[in-house]
């Protein structure tokens, strides 16, 4: 797995560099990343940041300084993807719509969650373990798998 065309600031710290999958993309000083992580082209990530392992960061999405990205947290970057045109072709990369994402700074992204294009997380959020973020957050929110809580309060 690459590391290619890369601006990585001093003391970033990359615990298994044969084992992510970098291009293009601008990590800050200090920030720490796991093994198996993939971050696409365009990528901006703040100093002092940690991204855990599995996790993928894809073209479209800008982090913040201090913040924490848990264990396989997904980001998407497409609201209607799809594989192929009406033609039946394979979608080029001028046919489909790239959304950015804003993450704050100070911000914890639990593992596993799930953040969707096209929105921003505001500075020092939480965002719990598991949960699909389909809006905006502004700053000092937090959320927490809804799923899990009404089904906590049902016992």
């Amino acid at each position: 797995m690459p590391i290619v065309n890369c601006k990585i600031s001093k003391n970033v710290k990359i615990f298994y560099p044969e084992l992510v999958n970098l291009y293009n993309c601008k990590i800050g000083e200090g920030t720490q990343i796991g093994p198996f992580v993939e971050i696409q082209s365009g990528v901006v990530i703040g100093k002092n940041c940690k991204i855990s392992s599995h996790s993928f960061i894809c073209s479209g999405v800008k982090i913040g300084r201090g913040t924490f990205i848990g264990h396989s947290v997904t980001f998407i970057n497409d609201k209607n993807p799809k594989a192929v045109n009406k033609k039946g072709k394979i979608i080029k990369k001028n046919e489909w719509l790239m959304e950015n994402t804003i993450i704050g700074s100070n911000v914890s992204i639990g593992s596993s969650a799930t953040i969707m294009c096209g929105i921003n997380i505001g500075d020092n959020c939480i965002v719990g373990a598991g949960t699909l973020v389909l809006k905006d957050l502004k700053k000092n929110n937090k959320i927490y798998n809804k799923v899990f809580n009404e089904l906590k309060n049902k016992k």
